[in-house]
């Protein structure tokens, strides 16, 4: 039934729609991040459960698979952003990285929102596509830049801090799109 449900062709949704999913991606690219934080200050572990869980993926890449591209993409690029206004984090060195490749997991999002694969094959390609752009903006701005304030190790390094982070991606984000397709369809006239 599930696998039905994601081979449907899913309708454009309305600006007005498309807006307040971009806003509330956004919010969640703020807000869920710092929870992931907080849970880090109270165990002593600091950031690292941010770094770990990614948390900020989750909101935009739901974005991107239920609103589409333009909304997914913006709320990448503005989620890191206006976090680091908000918070100071992510840091400046990062931020710009953080940007293009959470645009980048919105923009695929929702450039696979109604292909005729499962939610998990969808996941999985946006986070290869995401973690290449990322990896390939680093090696830009490092070789063609000469940017000294960041290493190439931290393309490597971050992949594996977020392994849990691909995980519980891979664990809530077919749950969410699986819950709020039962909704549709038990709202539905």
């Amino acid at each position: 039934m599930s696998s039905l449900a994601n081979t449907l062709e899913r309708p454009r949704l309305s600006i007005k729609a498309q807006t307040f999913a971009t806003i509330s991606a956004v919010i969640g690219a703020v807000v869920i991040p710092q929870l992931f934080h907080i849970i880090g200050a109270v165990s002593g572990l600091g950031t690292s459960p941010g770094e770990t869980f990614l948390p900020m993926h989750l909101p935009i890449i739901l974005t991107g698979l239920l609103a589409g591209t333009v909304p997914g993409a913006i709320a990448g690029l503005l989620g890191p952003l206006v976090s680091s206004l908000m918070t100071d984090m992510p840091a400046q060195t990062m931020l710009p990285f953080m940007m293009l490749e959470l645009c980048a997991y919105g923009a695929f999002a929702g450039l696979l929102r109604n292909a005729q694969m499962p939610d998990i094959a969808k996941i999985l390609t946006v986070q290869i596509a995401g973690r290449a752009v990322r990896a390939a903006a680093i090696l830009i701005a490092v070789f063609a830049l000469g940017n000294e304030s960041i290493k190439i190790a931290v393309i490597w390094k971050s992949i594996v801090a977020g392994i849990p982070g691909l995980v519980l991606q891979w664990s809530l984000l077919p749950l969410l799109l699986g819950g709020i397709e039962h909704i549709k369809k038990h709202e539905s006239p």
